[in-house]
């Protein structure tokens, strides 16, 4: 079994940036991928980014491409989301999950609530 935490969610103003930390614990070898997601009110979960810990290579969403970074720590088993230039649409649920491979997200975190104002 994987824990995951989510922190630093919280409320900024348009054009804003906030740094989302998410850090792993218990089996952490089973872990091979690990991605953000984010859900807001009536809309489906969508997805915003993932890291490959064995190659460092990184995706993200359309939405985000440009705005975003995701970025890892080994040492501290603990990914990382810096958000930049934020819009009122950013406004989600922000979920951090880990899985043996791409597409595959077996674990999640509870999630942290990040509100971007006009």
């Amino acid at each position: 079994q994987v824990q995951l935490v989510e922190s630093g969610g919280g409320l900024v103003q348009a054009g804003g940036s906030l740094r989302l930390s998410c850090e792993a614990s218990g089996r952490i070898f089973s872990t091979y991928v690990m991605g953000w997601f984010r859900q807001a009110p009536g809309k489906e979960r969508e997805f915003v980014g993932g890291i490959n810990w064995k190659s460092g290579s990184t995706t993200y969403g359309d939405s985000v491409k440009g705005r975003f970074t995701i970025s890892g720590d080994n040492a501290k088993n603990t990914v990382s989301l810096q958000m930049n230039s934020l819009k009122p649409e950013d406004t989600a649920v922000y979920y951090c999950a880990a899985g043996g491979r791409w597409g595959s997200y077996e674990f999640w975190g509870q999630g942290t609530q990040v509100t971007v104002s006009s």
